[in-house]
């Protein structure tokens, strides 16, 4: 059976002040010529499908139109929804959805239940795992002290159980919107830290021929039956290397796996420049993004004159703008947003204790802090739910 394997299209998204819905439509556009052209017998969508819980009325639209697109091929797909989504919005209609060909998996006591779809060599078992928050699902998954790794351990027990009960042979396809542990994330994915632990093992997913993940936006192979596709869109300068993609798979009768990165189409290239801002309008060798979104990090030690518009008038997209003054070697006075750049909440706040007291938080005081941040962010996610 051949796959295309998609994640986080955050539709209703924007980069910088940039409305990227145009870009996103013309994803979408390019992924149905894929499954047309490339004989595409399942599409995997593996959350993240809006941006947010409450998308704008634009993005449901493209939504609308994308399931219309996809039912008319007659290509099932199996959809899951991501961190960022309503599963109770996205869920909205599924079981008729389903005699369209297109599978929503947003509640969690249907992990163990897949959907089966047969190809020449018998049936694959997709089995959608959309994002498990650790309050929210603890309970119903029986795990007493739920964190990321019990509650999706819990899960993948389920799905074992009901391919083990299977017939001999059947091949097995896992949709997870989670954070594995060697994954590499950017800054545009939010921070779903549970207990100071956001990530799970990769051997969490033992057992299934292909595990198709979401949640990073960048395109990973974490072993060979391990992937994510990454965001089929750049939305943030961290994301200026990034390859965007989607992973063509084809199972064989067996279960094995190969996997072929396919190109997403690019609406305007990314360039971080760094220097003096004389030297960024002068320098030749920057004439090739000229036509690219920019992020500027001005180095000059005195802020200049109107830098924004200086800057665009050789760089029209240039989107953001950073002062970061050249210092003297030893000078101690870094800015704010480097000082926190790379640490978590839990770091933030342990240090901020120990510059208003003097002292480091000891053990149980950092659980203390632990566990605020983590009921600030369940509080976040119901209000989220609730919307």
């Amino acid at each position: 059976m051949r796959l295309l394997h998609t994640s986080d299209w955050h539709l209703g998204r924007s980069f910088h002040r940039v409305n990227m819905l145009d870009a996103q439509a013309e994803f979408i556009t390019h992924l149905l010529a894929t499954v047309r052209d490339r004989g595409v017998e399942a599409v995997v969508v593996s959350g993240d499908v809006y941006d947010r819980a409450v998308p704008p009325l634009a993005a449901v639209e493209l939504f609308d139109d994308t399931l219309h697109r996809l039912a008319a091929l007659g290509v099932p797909t199996v959809m899951i929804s991501g961190n960022h989504d309503s599963a109770r919005r996205l869920g909205v209609g599924a079981g008729l959805l389903a005699h369209a060909g297109v599978h929503l998996r947003t509640a969690p006591d249907a992990v163990g239940t897949p959907v089966l779809l047969p190809d020449a060599h018998g049936d694959v078992a997709f089995y959608g795992l959309p994002y498990l928050e650790p309050a929210l699902v603890g309970e119903e998954l029986g795990v007493p002290r739920a964190r990321h790794e019990s509650v999706l351990r819990a899960a993948m027990d389920r799905v074992r159980a009901d391919l083990a009960a299977r017939p001999a042979g059947t091949r097995s396809v896992v949709l997870a919107h989670a954070f594995v542990t060697g994954g590499q994330p950017s800054d545009s994915e939010r921070d779903i830290t549970v207990g100071g632990v956001a990530s799970v093992p990769l051997e969490v997913f033992d057992g299934v021929d292909y595990t198709a993940l979401g949640h990073l936006h960048g395109c990973q192979t974490l072993s060979h039956q391990v992937r994510y596709s990454g965001s089929p869109l750049a939305y943030s300068f961290s994301e200026v290397h990034h390859r965007k993609s989607t992973w063509l798979v084809d199972l064989d009768a067996t279960g094995g796996v190969r996997a072929e990165r396919l190109d997403c189409p690019v609406p305007r290239p990314l360039a971080r420049l760094r220097g003096h801002l004389d030297d960024l309008l002068a320098d030749p060798a920057l004439t090739p993004h000229e036509d690219a979104w920019i992020e500027a990090a001005l180095t000059d030690p005195v802020r200049p004159e109107d830098p924004m518009a200086r800057l665009s008038a050789r760089f029209p997209h240039t989107l953001s703008l950073v002062f970061d003054p050249e210092r003297p070697a030893g000078d101690g006075h870094a800015s704010y947003a480097r000082r926190l750049a790379g640490r978590t909440d839990q770091q933030i706040a342990e240090d901020f204790v120990t510059h208003v007291r003097g002292a480091a938080p000891d053990h149980h005081e950092r659980t203390v802090l632990r566990t605020a941040l983590d009921e600030v962010r369940a509080a976040d996610t119901l209000h989220e739910a609730a919307r």
